[in-house]
């Protein structure tokens, strides 16, 4: 099992966190469903209260991936029915951390809380149980530990990469799609051009989102430097000279052709995800930087089966062009302070073991919610075919490790400038010189 023991921060000392999934776009603060009556949506999950209206204790769900919202609400529906344990389930469009801290300091916390891995080293120590004695520890390698304790159980593994339409490239060229035959920028270009030949004008998608191009694209110019560690050291010393860098410019090489092929090149901030992805789903387009995440989205369109994920294709010798970048995601964690009952915190174990143990809990995450089990005794059969991609390079070792560890304000910061350049108000220097700044004016984060 993956061990971190890191040193751990206040919550008043967090702000925003970035979800995998990109944050809220839901109206509401908070929205919450169960078994029981609903309450209203700006009180939260409370855990004072052990005892539901209709069963014997009553749990609180945190939920932070907006596009598995009406699945969580099925679900705790018919898991309150039949267990008789009362089970809400809210999602906030605030930041995770900001919401939680106001749970916090309200004194009403979730029984569960869904949270992002950094998230879980800001908050264990002080506000997480000890999970490690639990049966699911055994059938994963990412859980998180502090002190030596469990207490981060891994909802997913999720992944990113370039998302590409099978069937909408041999339509065209004639000829299977194997992504391994354009893992350079080079090969990766000729195709864009073929496609284009063959009556594709724009082959390529980009969404425009600042935590799709701060949050998960710029993030991989630094997952892929050789020490991580030391290379954000030097950033945060403005000694990173990320103008000049192997990766950046590598990587930068490879989105600029996206750039270049965009369907909404002309208006690119003004694409809406759902267009993007759309086309993507019905081959009016071909490739889109993303993530396993997005068949959320993509599945309410008229689809093609053969989709995948694959690397972001590079001209490069360091075998990156051949993993996509990802792993744990998403964590859940059972609230340890006194608001919550040992009768709550036993239901809430109880709840994550029914979740990895039983076929009915394995087929909410794989079936209804599409996400990639973090377990080794989980069958993968009915996953998506995004999400069968990540599977197929997670069980081959391919995959980047996640950086988890990017200051708060990373991604609505660097992804305003990077949306300046997907708009050419600024060059490829002048994207490197505002981030270098962000950088060296911004204090590391603890860990």
């Amino acid at each position: 099992m993956k061990k971190k023991i890191v040193s751990m921060l206040l919550i008043t000392a967090m702000a925003v966190s970035v979800t995998a999934c990109g944050g809220g776009d839901d109206a509401d603060s908070d929205k919450n469903t169960g078994s029981g009556e609903d309450s209203d949506s700006g009180s939260g999950g409370g855990g004072s209260d052990s005892k539901g209206g209709s069963g014997d204790v009553a749990i609180t769900i945190f939920n932070s991936k907006s596009e598995i919202q009406d699945q969580f609400e099925e679900m705790a529906a018919s898991y309150s029915e039949s267990t008789g344990v009362d089970v809400e389930v809210y999602y906030s469009s605030d930041t995770v951390a900001a919401h939680l801290a106001t749970k916090y300091t309200g004194g009403d916390p979730y029984t569960i809380s869904m949270v992002d891995a950094k998230d879980v080293y800001s908050l264990a120590e002080e506000h997480a149980i000890d999970l490690s004695n639990e049966d699911w520890v055994k059938n994963t390698d990412h859980a998180i530990s502090v002190n030596d304790k469990v207490v981060g159980f891994p909802v997913c593994v999720e992944a990113r990469g370039v998302i590409y339409n099978a069937d909408a490239i041999k339509n065209i060229t004639g000829k299977d799609f194997k992504p391994e035959d354009y893992a350079t920028t080079d090969a990766f270009k000729g195709l864009l051009e073929e496609l284009k030949a063959g009556g594709m004008e724009t082959p390529t998608a980009v969404m425009k989102e600042d935590w799709s191009l701060a949050g998960h694209f710029l993030s991989e110019v630094y997952e892929e430097q050789e020490d991580v560690e030391a290379y954000i050291t030097s950033l945060h010393e403005g000694k990173g000279d990320l103008a000049n860098n192997k990766k950046w410019n590598s990587l930068m090489d490879t989105f600029d052709l996206l750039k270049q092929y965009n369907y909404a090149a002309s208006s690119a901030i003004a694409a809406e995800r759902e267009v993007s992805e759309q086309k993507l789903a019905e081959g009016e387009v071909a490739f889109m930087f993303g993530g396993n995440w997005d068949w959320a989205q993509i599945k309410s369109y008229k689809y093609s089966e053969n989709m995948g994920m694959m690397p972001v294709p590079q001209n490069t010798d360091d075998g990156s062009n051949e993993k996509l970048v990802g792993g744990g995601s998403k964590y859940f964690f059972i609230d340890s302070s006194e608001n919550t009952s040992a009768e709550q915190q036993q239901a809430a174990k109880d709840f994550l073991n029914w979740l990895v143990s039983d076929p009915e809990g394995n087929k909410f995450m794989t079936e209804k919610c599409n996400l990639v089990p973090a377990y080794k005794n989980i069958s993968a059969e009915a996953l998506d075919p995004l999400s069968a991609s990540v599977k197929e390079y997670a069980d081959e070792g391919k995959l980047i490790d996640n950086y988890n560890y990017l200051p708060d304000d990373h991604y609505s910061v660097c992804g305003a400038s990077f949306q300046k350049y997907l708009a050419d108000q600024i060059d490829r220097a002048g994207l490197a010189g505002e981030i270098e700044k962000y950088w060296s004016s911004t204090n590391p984060v603890a860990h």
